[in-house]
């Protein structure tokens, strides 16, 4: 499976940041940052105000899509994210997405909107190493994460005043991450295992989740038809990369979807 080798190439990729910054030194830095006043809305806050919010994501490559050519460059982008979504999303997966830190660092400085770092989290060092580059929220993928695994990071993201969006693709994802009575679930309509995508996952869903969750659809919402299927699944919030990164203007792509 697709999401194995991604996995796989991420547990090969940990010891090399490690030997830049030791895992006890990246902890430091990150505790360091606990007392510093958060200037702008968390993430959560950005998601749970009445109406549909979006995440508008900056990657430069996936599994499925390949090299994602940039209709603007990124400073531009990220200007036009600031004046119509809610959230922004960084990926920076390596191997297979061609993210790194620096693009979110890079992002974090032009940007006020609470910023979740996308990646695949297998290690308590990349939750450190989040909250140290800006991180507002950090993905809990439950597909690659047992239960004590999935509570521990949780707990850890809490800990480091940072939300956690708990992404879920079944029936028995989802029962796991209401379990741990997370306050952001998303059902993610590509599945990692192939990378299909099916919308009906987020309809399949949505009646287990409760009110007082936000519910977050992510991925596979290219059009206007995919807009208002979901919008009438009490989604409260969308997560759209390909869509964003394939247009000249997001910003009016995103106003447009926020009307219909």
């Amino acid at each position: 499976m697709i999401l194995d080798k991604i996995v796989e190439d991420k547990k090969l990729r940990l010891p090399g940041h490690k030997a830049k910054i030791g895992e006890k030194e990246m902890r430091r830095l990150a505790e360091e940052t606990l007392h510093l006043k958060r200037e702008h809305p968390s993430f959560y806050q950005a998601l749970a105000k009445p109406g549909i919010s979006i995440i508008g994501e900056f990657k430069k490559a996936s599994p499925s899509l390949g090299a994602i050519q940039n209709k603007i460059n990124l400073t531009d982008r990220i200007q036009e994210y600031n004046e119509s979504v809610d959230a922004i999303s960084c990926l920076t997966e390596e191997d297979h997405f061609c993210g790194n830190v620096e693009y979110f660092k890079e992002i974090r400085g032009m940007s006020p909107l609470p910023i979740i770092r996308k990646d695949f989290m297998i290690d308590e060092y990349q939750f450190y190493e989040a909250k140290v580059i800006g991180a507002d929220a950090v993905l809990l993928i439950a597909a690659i994460l047992d239960d004590a695994q999935m509570k521990d990071f949780y707990d850890l993201a809490q800990e480091l005043g940072m939300d956690a969006l708990v992404e879920t693709h079944d029936e028995s994802e989802m029962e796991r991450a209401l379990k741990l009575d997370a306050r952001i679930v998303g059902a993610n309509n590509r599945d990692l295992r192939d990378f299909s995508i099916k919308l009906d996952t987020t309809k399949r869903l949505s009646p287990m989740v409760p009110k007082d969750k936000i519910f977050v659809a992510e991925s596979g919402i290219v059009s206007d038809e995919d807009v208002k299927f979901l919008k009438d699944l009490n989604v409260d919030a969308f997560l759209i990369g390909r869509a964003f990164m394939e247009v000249e203007n997001p910003k009016k792509l995103a106003q447009h979807w926020k009307s219909l």
